[in-house]
């Protein structure tokens, strides 16, 4: 481990071994931070410390798949409902309550349902750079392919493994590849033609580097390339291979989200470009909701910009649950 990220602990959830990294008293708030694809709880490296000093009891896990977690075979094991009740078991764990859950990407996709599927142990919810998201009319994976076809990304990683196999043959590559700046504004993308805009993920990390600076340094990027190289991507991507099951399994919940949130918006993130207004996804389905914005970030938000990122998170947990 580098000297700024605490050692893990290890504990025992919905029937796997997962590696929590903890930071800050024991009697403090808890809070639950859940990292996203390709990340690992190391990616809240700047939160942690920061989290910790306003007197919150911070945990962040490397997610089931990811890191030091166990990363069962089989794909089914990675659906919407393991996801969140492995965060209950790790409050249980900790003989926690509640907590608020703040998720980045995928982990943002995660949290905003946990109180959806268990709203006894939700205290609050924040989305950094992932608004909640309705339950869609029609099957998302079906709707990607009508709208980017079968090289997008999520739609690729449905129908083959050479995702898994790209990604696995040079970890540095991807992370050197994606975790960059964008060397592009949204306004520049939009116009762009269809094309040029599907992400094709395999693509784009076979090709390496295309411009923007990178949000890491020489070491981090290295932590993450090591990281993967032990473990793979193919647990990580069965989050994916999930996308349809999950629509398909929660069609009975309601979507509605009565616990207080914060909503951290990336201006300048080409992963929600084909939303125009991502705040607008909420109307009427987020009772208690505020909104920050990062006008320059791109997707990575709380490594690209973790003063602001800390800033507004600090301010509205110490509001709401200081």
């Amino acid at each position: 481990m580098t000297a700024a990220f605490p050692e893990p602990n290890f504990i025992k959830t919905n029937g796997i071994n997962m590696a929590v990294y903890e930071a800050g008293p024991a009697d403090g708030f808890p809070v639950v931070l859940c990292h996203g694809f390709p990340e690992l709880a190391y990616s809240w490296r700047n939160q942690l410390p920061a989290l910790a000093d306003a007197g919150f009891r911070v945990l962040a896990p490397d997610q089931r798949g990811y890191g030091l977690t166990d990363k069962p075979e089989a794909a089914v094991e990675y659906d919407i409902h393991n996801l969140t009740a492995d965060l209950v078991g790790l409050l249980d764990a900790y003989d926690i309550e509640k907590a608020v859950f703040i998720g980045h990407d995928w982990g943002g996709l995660v949290v905003w349902q946990v109180p959806l599927l268990h709203p006894s142990r939700v205290a609050g919810i924040i989305g950094a750079g992932v608004p909640f998201i309705p339950r869609a009319p029609e099957d998302p994976v079906e709707t990607f392919r009508k709208m980017w076809g079968d090289r997008m990304y999520i739609v690729n990683f449905q129908d083959s493994h050479e995702a898994d196999e790209v990604f696995d043959s040079d970890p540095y590559r991807v992370f050197d590849t994606l975790m960059r700046k964008n060397p592009i504004t949204l306004e520049e993308f939009a116009k762009l033609p269809h094309e040029e805009k599907v992400a094709d993920l395999v693509k784009r990390v076979q090709m390496g580097p295309a411009g923007g600076d990178r949000i890491v340094s020489e070491e981090e990027l290295k932590f993450y390339a090591d990281t993967y190289a032990k473990g793979g991507f193919t647990g990580p991507i069965n989050w994916y291979r999930n996308w349809s099951r999950n629509w398909k399994t929660t069609v009975h919940l309601k979507q509605q989200i009565t616990v207080p949130s914060l909503f951290i918006e990336a201006g300048n993130d080409l992963a929600t470009a084909a939303i125009p207004d991502v705040a607008s996804l909420m109307e009427g389905h987020v009772d208690d909701i505020e909104i920050q914005r990062v006008p320059d970030s791109g997707h990575w938000i709380q490594q690209e910009f973790p003063d602001e990122v800390n800033g507004f998170m600090v301010d509205w947990l110490t509001r709401r649950f200081g």
